[in-house]
């Protein structure tokens, strides 16, 4: 494989800030219902669980697409794939427009899920312009792209209002087809496909692509990023009417903490990569699952009359989604050090498994609520989590201590 640290022809950089600026797009548009998705409400007059459906219905799908479409990046390259997930996200995105009936939004949420598979696309594309001692920061800076997420809740909020949903569906579109457009016109082969299409560098088969995924290995890091990723993500959902419910505030202002709490819990995931690099990932994830567990464990106490003060509790949800921001990137970390051959595959195993956290946990949080009457019980089931990866992780550790040099962790 080309060495990205020393080839002339290939700009990491380049390729880094293309790929960021790509997914925090296509993430943009993978959240679109969020904030549209009221106004549809209201015009269909849909139920809580219709609603919840159809905004959690791209979640689902763009976790889904993760393993397929890392699987083609590996094969075809991330920046034939990338541009391709993006044009067809930007066509489902414009149709979204035209839909009328509830059946026929669903049916165009699941295309503006594809959004969501980007990330796997980017993962596997990004990791491969940069050595393994510098991987760890460039994964972490390509995740900053989940702040998307908080440029919907900022910006299609004052669209709709402009435009009306279906404006601001087609202005989405309009920018994420030409964010894929200066994609394909700037950005290059990465090292491994463009040896591939010099005939320097053997086509695998789709068995090989595939054989990672038998790795128990594989499933211990979908775990880690089912709580720090999907355990994130439901927090960021959740969150907002745990305030309202337990402490009263304003709706507004609610939704304001909720969107604070996204966006320094997706900047922090770039310093996650650095400390990964320097100090090991598995460092970084023992202080991630620590700290996290010790954050969830009191934020487990039975609220009521014995709530903490809000401003403290604001703080400890803050803590707990920095280093869970922190632990994604980690995660990502172990990636490509032990699957070289296989990132697409492998991250979008794991990226799923994340994703499909962030579209069940909101659902466990809201039984849970209604089944034992505690709000926090959302952070009973966090704990239980973390606790889960924590011990896991350690005791895999313990194991490798005593197992002959030379075998993987």
């Amino acid at each position: 494989m080309a060495d990205p640290a020393v080839s002339p022809a290939i700009h990491p950089t380049r390729a880094l800030v293309l790929s960021t600026g790509a997914f925090t797009i296509c993430f943009a548009v993978w959240t679109i219902f969020a904030i549209i998705g009221l106004q549809i409400r209201e015009t269909l007059s849909l139920s809580e669980t219709q609603f919840g459906l159809l905004v959690g219905m791209p979640i689902l799908t763009g976790s889904l697409i993760r393993v397929l479409l890392g699987v083609w990046t590996d094969r075809l390259g991330g920046r034939t794939v990338f541009t391709l997930t993006m044009l067809a996200a930007a066509a489902a995105t414009f149709l979204l427009s035209f839909a009328q009936t509830y059946p026929q939004f669903l049916l165009a949420a699941l295309g503006v899920g594809i959004a969501g598979g980007s990330f796997a696309v980017g993962v596997a594309y990004v990791s491969r312009f940069y050595p393994a001692g510098r991987q760890g920061t460039a994964l972490g800076i390509f995740g900053v792209g989940n702040v998307g997420a908080a440029v919907t809740k900022f910006a299609a909020p004052f669209l709709m209002l402009a435009l009306g949903w279906q404006g601001a569906a087609q202005v989405y579109a309009g920018v994420l087809a030409a964010t894929a457009v200066l994609f394909w016109w700037l950005s290059e082969e990465d090292p491994v496909t463009a040896a591939r299409t010099c005939g320097e560098a053997p086509a695998r088969s789709f068995a090989a692509e595939f054989a990672p995924l038998a790795d128990i290995r594989v499933l211990r890091f979908s775990l880690y990023y089912f709580f720090v990723f999907g355990g994130f993500v439901a927090l960021a959902l959740w969150l907002p009417r745990y305030l309202v419910g337990v402490y009263g505030f304003d709706v507004a202002v609610a939704g304001l903490i909720g969107a604070a709490y996204s966006i320094p819990g997706s900047i922090f995931r770039a310093w996650g990569g650095a400390l990964s690099d320097r100090y090991g990932a598995r460092a970084v994830l023992y202080w991630t699952f620590g700290v996290s567990a010790l954050a969830a464990l009191a934020l487990s106490l039975p609220t009521g009359q014995t709530a903490m003060a809000p401003a403290a509790f604001i703080a400890l949800v803050f803590v707990l989604g920095l280093f869970m921001a922190i632990g994604k990137a980690a995660v990502f970390k172990h990636i490509p050090v032990y699957y070289p051959q296989n990132v697409g595959a492998v991250g979008g195993m794991v990226g799923m498994i994340g994703g499909l956290g962030g579209f069940v946990l909101p659902i466990a949080f809201g039984w849970l609520k209604d089944a034992t009457g505690l709000w926090s019980s959302c952070f009973m089931v966090l704990f239980l989590i973390v606790a889960a990866c924590f011990a896991w992780m350690h005791l895999t550790v313990r194991r490798l201590d005593r197992a002959p040099a030379g075998q993987p962790a």
